[in-house]
């Protein structure tokens, strides 16, 4: 509701046009992560959509070793390599434990798949997390404290083992802002 009334102050004052406002309510514009390896080479990108009750996560990796291949969003936006440690923990502004599986609930970054990347190097897969919003004013918005970021994993995501589920190194990475 103050939403509404927010937008409709703004098109009274002018200080917004009709197309605008249109495109402000259909809510957060989708967001596009440059994916890069240690190295600096090109992994692929991942698009985030906000839908109505969960973000939409659309991967698409390339350049990657074949296998399975943990996929988180982590508290930081910085992707310095070669380890990517800059991008901190999982994103977890409710202070749970790591793992899909969890009792006890899970992180809010924690993503309910693995990657299968194929012998090519290459994966795409879209997945729905209900745990993060593309909305700036959410607890959980990826946008928190100047962005996150989006990590790959050099092994599988066992989904339950604090803090990272046994996914091993980062070996790729891609910063989350605001467009």
């Amino acid at each position: 509701m103050r939403t509404k009334q927010l937008l409709l102050s703004a098109l009274a004052t002018g200080a917004l046009t009709l197309s605008t406002a249109a495109a402000y309510a259909k809510g957060p514009a989708p967001v596009t992560v440059t994916l890069k390896t240690a190295t600096g080479d090109d992994a692929g990108t991942a698009v985030l959509k906000q839908e109505k009750d969960y973000v939409s996560i659309k991967v698409a990796v390339k350049g990657l070793p074949p296998g399975q291949h943990g996929i988180h969003i982590h508290q930081n936006a910085k992707c310095d390599g070669p380890d990517f440690k800059t991008a901190g923990g999982h994103f977890n502004p409710d202070q749970k434990k790591h793992g899909i599986n969890s009792p006890e609930g899970h992180h809010n970054g924690d993503i309910p798949v693995n990657l299968t990347v194929k012998p090519d190097g290459t994966d795409k897969v879209s997945i729905k997390v209900t745990s993060i919003s593309l909305d700036p004013a959410s607890p959980n918005s990826v946008f928190t404290n100047g962005g996150t970021s989006l990590v790959i994993h050099e092994k599988a995501d066992d989904m339950l083992t604090d803090p990272s589920g046994n996914s091993g190194n980062r070996i790729a990475c891609g910063v989350i802002a605001r467009p």
